[in-house]
């Protein structure tokens, strides 16, 4: 009843409340990401190496390390909540994530096998296979999915059956493969935006600039979408199309991220749900918290991951799922027993 309650009051009248408070927490763990690491950087110097005034090694560390990294963070956390967002919606199931229509095992995939198969594979072309293998394994969702119209049963059900596919040759490949190229495998399936920097950052912004106002404006349509196929169609609204165009956004938005990060698990199960408790079902007051949610959500873990067991680096990735896993049995245990 309490959860009800401050779910519908906090739906309406304390939006723009949650909104300020989540820039401001934003901004806290930004700012201490830059401050924070082998080499501590007073906020006054920090400030003033990000305004460009500061002395010249402040300006390596703030400027060329830790800022870029940490906006890297901020808009790789941001697009999968958004794409969880999505999934959740069309498909109408809260355990849906970018992971349930196989676009992380398909990156891994492309990526492991690029990798492994193609030693002198250049490293700065990887993200443009993870960024492949999510689309095609998107692509081939769809089309088994697809029988007269799109089914999100079907398309949950033939997610899990490509995950679980390529997984297995993810793992066959791993098992006979150098050492030296499996570890490098291994540490971009944990997720990390460790090394990342403005080369990563300026490429991915765009898309979180482009679809994001673009998803905005089809908030409508995915409410609708929710209540039900019959009861949607009966509205008037074009069902497959707007399906179709917004998964088509959770694709992009889940493909671009993890290319640029790796396989990061559980931001787009958790973002969407900490969102609805937050502010209400409503896809305009809800996707906006989702991407600020999903943005410190991986901000605070790759902050955590440098600071905890310094100078050893713990990938993002890995202290999400620890939080991610046990999230998801909770979910589970919880629509159990609704």
């Amino acid at each position: 009843m309490l959860s009800r309650a401050w779910s519908k009051v906090g739906s309406v009248g304390f939006f723009p409340l949650v909104l300020i408070v989540l820039v401001g927490m934003n901004l806290v763990i930004l700012c201490l990401q830059i401050v924070l690491g082998d080499f501590p950087i007073s906020v006054n110097d920090a400030f003033k190496a990000v305004a460009g005034i500061g002395n010249e090694r402040y300006d390596l560390v703030v400027n060329r390390f830790r800022f870029p990294r940490a906006l890297v963070g901020f808009l790789v956390g941001a697009g999968l909540a958004l794409s969880g967002v999505i999934l959740q919606g069309i498909t109408r199931n809260p355990l849906a994530s970018p992971g349930v229509i196989g676009l992380n095992s398909g990156a891994a995939l492309l990526t492991v096998s690029a990798i492994i198969l193609v030693p002198a594979f250049p490293v700065a072309l990887l993200p443009f296979a993870a960024f492949l293998g999510a689309f095609l394994a998107a692509a081939l969702s769809y089309m088994l999915a697809w029988r007269r119209g799109l089914s999100a049963v079907r398309l949950v059900l033939v997610g899990v059956s490509i995950s679980a596919s390529a997984g297995a040759f993810v793992t066959f490949l791993l098992t006979f493969s150098d050492i030296y190229d499996a570890k490098r495998a291994v540490v971009w399936m944990t997720g990390s935006i460790y090394g990342r920097s403005w080369e990563h950052f300026w490429p991915l912004l765009p898309w979180l600039l482009v679809l994001f106002p673009l998803l905005m404006l089809l908030g409508k349509q995915l409410d609708v979408i929710q209540l039900g196929d019959e009861l949607a169609k009966g509205l008037g609204s074009r069902l497959e199309r707007s399906r179709g165009i917004l998964l088509l956004i959770s694709v992009s938005l889940a493909g671009a991220s993890v290319a640029m990060a790796g396989t990061i698990g559980f931001v787009g199960l958790m973002a969407p749900h900490i969102s609805r408790y937050l502010v209400g079902a409503a896809s305009r007051r809800l996707m906006p918290t989702a991407a600020l949610i999903g943005g410190m959500i991986v901000m605070l873990a790759d902050l955590l991951g440098r600071t905890l067991l310094r100078p050893m680096e713990i990938p993002c990735g890995i202290l999400i799922a620890m939080i991610g896993a046990p999230y998801m049995i909770y979910l589970l245990y919880k629509k159990r027993n609704m």
